[in-house]
Formats: C-alpha cells, sequence, structure tokens
C-alpha cells in the first residue's frame, strides 16, 4: 500500500531564508547601482525562483532588464546565496517535531520548490535536512514549475506515490494554485512569503503554526478529496 506523501514548499515554509536571499539580492542591486530591497519587499519577490525575484526588484525601482544582464545578474546571485548557506536560514519553529510525528506515523515526505533543485539541495544539506525528504524538486528539475500542476504530480511520481494519497503544504499562492491543479488538498502557512493573506487563496485549511501538522490532519484532508471525488 502507497504511504501518505506530504508534500513542503522550501522558502517561506519549511525554511525562513529571506534574510539570505535578501542578502544576495541586495548584492545584485549594488552591482548594478540600484537601491536596497527591504525585508518587506521580499514578501512578494520571492516565490518564482531567482530570475524572477531580480526581475522584479528591479522592476520595484523602473530598472529594464535586458536577456544579457538577467543572466548576469542570476549568475552573481547564485555566487553569493551559495557562498554562505546556510546563513542565517532555519526551519521555522515546530517544524522538526512535525517531521518526526509524521515519519513516525508511516507518511513520506518531499519538496516541491521553484528554487533551482541544486540550491535547494545545497540548503537542505547544509541544515542536515535532506534525507528527511524521499524526493527534492526544483524549478529546473521539469519542463513546468509552479502553479503548474504537472510539477506536483512528478514530484509525487518521484517519490513513489500517489496523487489520491498526497498533500502539499505551501506559503504562496503559486503553492495552492499548483495544488488545486493537480487536485490534491493543500495546507496553508501565514507565516511565509505572501503579499495577499493566503485564505485568499482558498487553501483546504490553514495552520497557524507546525504544532498542527501531524498525521490525524493529512488522513482527514486525503480522506474528505476521495468523498469529494
Amino acid at each position: 500500500m502507497t504511504s501518505p506523501l506530504v508534500i513542503f514548499d522550501l522558502d517561506g515554509t519549511l525554511i525562513h531564508t529571506a534574510p539570505d536571499l535578501m542578502t544576495s539580492l541586495n548584492h545584485v542591486m549594488d552591482l548594478n547601482g540600484l537601491a536596497h530591497v527591504s525585508f518587506d519587499d521580499m514578501t512578494w519577490l520571492v516565490g518564482q525562483g531567482a530570475k524572477v525575484m531580480i526581475e522584479r526588484a528591479w522592476a520595484l525601482h523602473g530598472h529594464p532588464t535586458s536577456p544579457e544582464q538577467l543572466e548576469a545578474a542570476f549568475d552573481a546571485f547564485l555566487v553569493s546565496y551559495a557562498a554562505d548557506m546556510p546563513g542565517k536560514s532555519l526551519p521555522y519553529p515546530g517544524l522538526i517535531d512535525s517531521l518526526d510525528r509524521l515519519e513516525a506515523a508511516g507518511m513520506q515526505l518531499a519538496v516541491c520548490t521553484n528554487k533551482t533543485e541544486a540550491l535547494a539541495r545545497k540548503l537542505l544539506d547544509a541544515l542536515e535536512l535532506t534525507e528527511r525528504f524521499v524526493a527534492i524538486t526544483g524549478g529546473d528539475t521539469f519542463a513546468v514549475r509552479k502553479p503548474h500542476g504537472d510539477h506536483i504530480l512528478g514530484t509525487i511520481e518521484l517519490a513513489g506515490g500517489n496523487a489520491a494519497k498526497a498533500v502539499m503544504v505551501g506559503d504562496s499562492v503559486n503553492d495552492i494554485l499548483a495544488a488545486q491543479n493537480a487536485g490534491i488538498p493543500t495546507i496553508a502557512v501565514p507565516f511565509g512569503y505572501s503579499d495577499k493573506p493566503v485564505a485568499s487563496f482558498d487553501p483546504d485549511i490553514i495552520i497557524e503554526h507546525f504544532d498542527e501538522l501531524d498525521a490525524a490532519l493529512v488522513e482527514k484532508l486525503i480522506a474528505k478529496a476521495s468523498r469529494a471525488a
């Protein structure tokens, strides 16, 4: 029998990464003679991968981007960001205990992020979390990425899971939309990086803290989705 699979977004869901993303992004801003972004800006800059984050930050200052400029800025960002991992990035409160509870109940865990797969793995390696996950997919793992449902479905396939027994945990509209497009239940967290309240994305449930995430909640959502189908 296939075990239930709990899929997590990375930035803003599993790990509080904004301080380090902001440091490296502002390094790129310095290189291009632009003003720094603030922590408040990060709530809407993050979520579509580093290239989009850079494009959005430049647009914030009315700075046009050519493909060549963007590639150079992206390369500079990657060098800066990877050099200091994990930096100040830390798991959110209660996360580790929640992962322990889910694993003890026989559930499997996976990561589906729009961060590049290499950076996602490097960060999880640095935090000694990689072995917790049976699959880790990034924004460059497949031909599509969140909010496309196939990013979720591809992650489930790599994990050896079943979409009928999977749930997605995320903090942004891309996470919730991707899961909805894949036809799986959604758990939203309000403490991540979103420019709108997560309730506006119509998740199946919102948890305020990882203390609320356990096997009973996952099984309840899977059963509810099964009945609705």
